[in-house]
């Protein structure tokens, strides 16, 4: 049987959290989408900039494995025949730098660009290309240190390149936005300012391309309530488990669950995310973040570009709804990524 090599970036140049999300998706999709077909590789990389090649992404085996330097690990790469690479890191050197590298060695990657993942990590510049393309996104600023807010209240303060709500707070009064911006700004030099939408819905749609055609899939809605619970935070995304790992805390169907495809607002946010996609430029696949005024309209708050093809990741879980199981979604991005199977096939058969 023809086998694909395919080498997992797992980790993070930046800091231990990163690399711990990293590790948490990258074990689960090693597990589910292990296959004949498949020969997967890892290299993981730590803060510190060293690099590993473990046989897994156990602790153990990590520890055993001898770090070594990024011009070693280029000489390592490059003699392993690898096919393709499925990009793991979710920290703004492993979206843009660490793909870059593998543009620069000529070996594909599932996913966006570095260029994309660079301006789509920085909420206000991927706010400003898909308002340029007719996209409603709400009023906001652009904030440094020292800079004072002009958007009167109710207004979302959130750092320009954060994930995972950290930073994000709701500024019910003027007087707070002096404490709602020392949050932001502990997480990034530049802060967003922007009206707060009216809370109807508040969703995620993603998009993959399927032999050249944009696909959308089943919404994802969360738990939000215009009272109790008008924006999502932290505790909303990811959860610290006993043993001191990362893992999802809105994969339980009580804080995020799939809307009905027959719901209206289905077709409209998908039409909306499509042309964020083509907007924005995106490959592959994409991921949109939603808010849902009262009177139906779909506000664009953010692009998280990124997909681990693990059975939690966000995309996984909108093509499993749709009856497209994670093998086959897989498949369908490898297809994309070497052209449509032909380079694949060549490549398999050596």
């Amino acid at each position: 049987m023809a086998v694909l090599r395919i080498l997992h970036l797992v980790g993070s140049a930046h800091n231990n959290f990163y690399c711990d999300l990293s590790r948490l998706y990258a074990q689960d999709c090693l597990t589910a989408t292990a296959e004949p077909r498949y020969d997967f590789q890892i290299a993981y990389i730590t803060p510190d900039r060293q690099w590993r090649f473990p046989r897994s992404l156990n602790r153990e085996d990590i520890a055993d494995t001898k770090p070594i330097s990024l011009f070693d690990a280029i000489q390592f790469i490059t003699t392993q025949n690898i096919d393709l690479v499925l990009p793991q890191m979710f920290c703004i050197p492993g979206m843009t730098h660490y793909r870059a590298l593998f543009d620069l060695l000529k070996i594909p990657y599932i996913g966006n660009t570095p260029d994309l993942m660079a301006i789509a990590a920085h909420k206000a510049r991927a706010k400003a290309i898909v308002e340029a393309a007719g996209v409603k996104v709400p009023r906001g600023e652009l904030l440094r240190q020292g800079d004072t807010p002009i958007i009167t209240p109710p207004a979302i303060v959130k750092p320009a390149s954060s994930d995972n709500s950290l930073g994000v707070t709701l500024v019910k009064e003027a007087s707070d936005y002096d404490a709602a911006l020392k949050q932001a700004f502990e997480y990034a030099s530049e802060v967003i300012v922007e009206e707060f939408i009216e809370l109807g819905r508040e969703v995620r749609c993603g998009i993959i391309v399927k032999d050249g055609e944009l696909v959308g899939l089943p919404l994802e809605e969360y738990l939000v309530d215009p009272h109790e619970k008008p924006i999502r935070n932290y505790a909303d995304k990811l959860k610290q488990t006993d043993d001191g790992n990362l893992d999802c805390a809105a994969k339980d169907n009580i804080k995020a669950w799939m809307v009905d495809p027959k719901d209206p607002i289905t077709q409209k946010v998908q039409q909306v995310a499509k042309k964020c996609h083509q907007a924005l430029g995106c490959r592959h696949y994409s991921l949109f973040d939603f808010r849902i005024d009262p009177k139906g309209q779909p506000w664009f708050l953010e692009a998280g570009l990124y997909c681990s093809f693990a059975p939690k990741s966000v995309i996984s879980c909108m093509a499993k709804a749709a009856g497209i199981p994670l093998n086959e979604l897989l498949m369908t991005a490898i297809n994309e990524t070497l052209g449509n199977n032909k380079k694949a096939l060549q490549n398999c058969d050596r």
